[in-house]
């Protein structure tokens, strides 16, 4: 797991988190931190080379210092642990370093220090969830615990999943099971699937077409049904985990995610109660349905409260995806 630093008791608030998943899956934890000119210089700064390098070198050896010291923190006592300090701005340095290096998962925290810098590290963490190649799952620093991660038998740890009934979307059903199950171990994990469905308009787009919604419903609920039983079958036999879903009818999918991981509606009909967080990739179906961080994803990732998993889409999807026959039921 990859967690970068900005020196911040807010971002440091991901170290529990990924200390838990470490131990739970054996994994190990790099910190990362990136240095770069300070904001405030002076004029002579840029003029002077030499003295302009002996400030980045001094950020870097103050990064090295912080990090190391951190690294040796009881949080992260008996995990393998590295430090890498790098020059650059924040978003690129921890995109490329991603890219790069052997990691599978991006933990951060939504900000970091306040004032400018706190505006600056929400738009850093919106550029790495767009960009990243990997899983990125983004805590946030307003609640008094990032993750509610103490299961147990009356408050399991749960994830509620986006679907939009494309294969790009069930990119994210892998990731969240095996970071449900690490999260949640040994105590029982369960992800709740979802569909929002936009309803239909007739062509004036004034009045709805009722024939339209029923068929629009009929098919999401069809294809939850044949990917709820893959999921089961592939992964929740393999991880222990508990699988539900539900198909939602509204005009608004950002807002109604929300709605539903925050404040339970519509609760009662499938049987689950609350989640710890929100899981959804960044693309979905093409057209004007596609789920894009700009749209649902970044609306999801501004409007929650709630920590949230987001994953990118590759070219090669995953096997739950490929495998599935979700694609005939809902005629893709």
């Amino acid at each position: 797991m990859l967690v970068p630093l900005d020196g911040s008791t807010r971002a440091e608030r991901a170290l529990p988190v990924a200390a838990r998943i470490a131990r739970a899956t054996g994994g190990s934890i790099v910190l990362l931190q990136a240095a770069s000119f300070p904001v405030d210089y002076g004029p002579d700064f840029a003029r002077n080379p030499s003295y302009a390098q002996t400030m980045l070198d001094d950020e870097l050896a103050t990064a090295k210092k912080y990090l190391t010291s951190v690294a040796d923190t009881d949080d992260l006592a008996g995990i393998k642990t590295e430090t890498e300090a790098a020059i650059g701005t924040a978003a690129e340095t921890i995109l490329t370093y991603a890219q790069v290096s052997n990691v599978d998962l991006i933990i951060m925290c939504s900000h970091g220090e306040t004032g400018f810098n706190r505006w600056a590290l929400g738009r850093m963490v919106q550029k790495v969830a767009r960009h990243s190649c990997l899983p990125v799952l983004v805590l946030r620093e307003e609640d008094p615990e990032p993750l509610e991660l103490q299961a147990d038998a009356t408050h399991p740890l749960r994830a509620l999943v986006a679907l939009d009934g494309s294969s790009l979307a069930e990119a994210i059903l892998i990731p969240a099971a095996h970071l449900v199950a690490a999260l949640a171990a040994p105590a029982q994990g369960a992800l709740h699937l979802t569909r929002v469905v936009q309803l239909p308009t007739t062509h004036h787009g004034k009045e709805r077409d009722v024939d339209l919604a029923e068929q629009a419903q009929a098919e999401a609920v069809g294809y939850l049904s044949a990917i709820t039983d893959t999921v089961r079958n592939e992964l929740a036999a393999e991880l222990g985990l508990k699988i539900t879903s539900s198909v939602t009818m509204n005009e608004d999918v950002a807002d109604t995610l929300i709605r539903m991981a925050e404040s339970g509606e519509g609760r009662a009909t499938f049987e689950v109660q609350g989640w710890s967080l929100i899981a959804l990739a960044t693309h979905g179906r093409g057209g004007l349905q596609r789920w894009i961080v700009g749209s649902i994803t970044e609306r999801v990732l501004a409007g929650s409260k709630l920590p949230l998993l987001i994953v990118r889409p590759q070219k090669q999807q995953p096997p739950v995806a490929r495998e599935s026959t979700v694609g005939e039921t809902t005629g893709r």
